[in-house]
């Protein structure tokens, strides 16, 4: 059986990884919807307007739109394949955490 301090301390971790683990789809999640809005403008803006995507510091302008379009999608899809793995982990962690609750609570 496993000593109160040591699942203390295993509870600890893994509730800091637990929150580690949450912030990391919450900032994931927040860039895919910032992608789509911006997919979504560049779908809505007239094809003889001019758009422009910013390199550094500088702004310049679009010459292939379509490609920038491709752009975007294939960075969306990649981002939730990403938060879909992330999800994935802090669920394990959250069962993880759930059992050692458990043990801590019934060693006490």
């Amino acid at each position: 059986m496993t000593e109160p301090a040591d699942l203390r301390t295993e509870l600890q971790t893994l509730a800091q990884e637990l929150q580690v683990a949450a912030q990391q789809v919450v900032t994931v999640n927040a860039q895919v919807r910032e992608l789509e809005g911006s997919l979504e403008a560049l779908q809505k803006q007239p094809k003889e307007r001019p758009v422009y995507r910013q390199v550094g510091p500088l702004l310049l302008e679009v010459e292939d739109r379509d490609e920038l379009i491709s752009e975007l999608r294939s960075s969306i899809e990649k981002l939730q394949q990403h938060q879909r793995r992330l999800e994935e982990g802090e669920q394990q962690l959250r069962e993880r955490y759930e059992q050692v609750v458990e043990q801590f609570e019934g060693s006490a």
